[in-house]
């Protein structure tokens, strides 16, 4: 804590004057969905969204198939994205990255937004925490020939 930074806002606050609300997501009431971009794992949604009025999203996700193929080049309409690998592991590849970026267990990763990215490879017991903002986005594919140029492919 450090007392010379100013505060952003007059506190300390009430809690029904909180930027966000306090919502608890207890593990044993997790509720696992397959509603998501990927038929081979689950999100269970962690209520940053109702927390914040959609302004940040939070998701537990979970391989429970192998990855069928890689998913091919995407970009989200996010303004961040951050991934943080709990177990197993994932290889992206980013257009302007040269090379392969593969994160293990323990390890994130602050995921540039909009940048068009196609995951290659994960393990079968991948499990991630992804943030973002904001909470519900858009996915668009993008063609080899499409992705933006100055950098590697």
């Amino acid at each position: 804590m450090d007392e010379t930074t100013p505060s952003r806002y007059l506190g300390p606050l009430r809690i029904d004057e909180a930027a966000c609300a306090l919502r608890r997501s207890p593990a044993p009431d997790a509720g696992w969905t397959r509603e998501g971009l990927r038929a081979d794992v689950e999100y269970r949604d962690l209520g940053l969204d109702a927390a914040t009025g959609g302004r940040l999203g939070a998701k537990h996700i979970r391989a429970i198939a192998p990855l069928p193929a890689p998913t091919g080049w995407h970009w989200h309409d996010m303004s961040a994205h951050f991934v943080y690998v709990l177990r197993g592991w994932l290889t992206f590849r980013y257009a302007g990255v040269d090379g392969e970026v593969t994160l293990r267990a323990g390890e994130a990763l602050t995921q540039p937004a909009g940048v068009p990215h196609d995951v290659l490879a994960r393990s079968d017991d991948l499990e991630v925490l992804e943030i973002n903002v904001p909470a519900r986005y858009g996915t668009w594919p993008v063609a080899d020939a499409d992705l933006p140029t100055g950098g590697a492919r």
